[in-house]
């Protein structure tokens, strides 16, 4: 999963955690050390560039990595190789490039990583913009599917703010792309649907299907249980 859709598929609690962690000035610096660096860090790295304590650096950097802020990797620095060269050491990459929040949630960043690899796709395979638009969206809902198990924590994490329709269905009453589907309402529209169709076959979910929704109030599809 790319750093987007690792983003995407955080919840809002995991991406307000995520914000406030980084409002502490010492873990701010740390995070824009780590991103800044072309190659993955130890404890040992941060306090030297900072001039702090290692225990500070490494509180701070296990809060982070808490927080899925950071990820972490194991190996041996060094030339030395083989028995007797050491323990490998704990080194930390950034696992978000980015860290935001948005009231209700937005997902612009998705929406527009799907949509140049829609273009990408079109340009190397001779389809058509459309056609790679449904196929890179399906692909990357299914990737989001498998991750989550259910399409409910997907609707959940991605900020659909899903809830029932009165009919056995499920109405999203958020659209994480507002603003992109305003001006372009079709094209965002057909991401969204080939993204949820996607979901659905990720997490192995045959008993419902998407259908639109022409309530503008709402997301522009809905999830309505599949019939006999």
């Amino acid at each position: 999963m790319n750093k987007v859709q690792q983003q995407a598929s955080l919840s809002e609690a995991e991406r307000l955690s995520a914000v406030a962690s980084l409002g502490d000035p010492v873990r701010k610096t740390l995070f824009e050390l780590l991103r800044r660096s072309p190659r993955a860090l130890s404890r040992d790295d941060c306090a030297e560039a900072l001039d702090l304590p290692k225990s500070t650096v490494r509180a701070h950097l296990d809060r982070m990595v808490a927080d899925r802020i950071l990820d972490v990797d194991f190996r041996k620095v060094g030339v030395r190789t083989g028995p007797g060269s050491g323990r490998p050491t704990k080194l930390y990459t950034v696992a978000l490039a980015e860290v935001g929040v948005s009231v209700p949630a937005r997902h612009y960043d998705l929406a527009a990583e799907l949509l140049a690899a829609a273009v990408q796709h079109s340009m190397d395979s001779g389809v058509e913009v459309r056609d790679a638009l449904a196929t890179v969206a399906f692909d990357a809902g299914r990737e989001l599917g498998a991750q989550a198990g259910s399409i409910a924590v997907v609707l959940e994490n991605t900020g659909y703010d899903p809830g029932p329709d009165g009919e056995g269905g499920t109405i999203m009453a958020n659209c994480p792309f507002h603003q992109l589907s305003r001006e372009h309402t079709g094209v965002v529209c057909s991401l969204n649907g080939a993204l949820l169709n996607g979901v659905l076959a990720g997490c192995g979910d045959n008993s419902h299907v998407i259908e639109p929704d022409s309530n503008l109030s709402h997301c522009c599809a809905r999830i309505v249980p599949k019939g006999p």
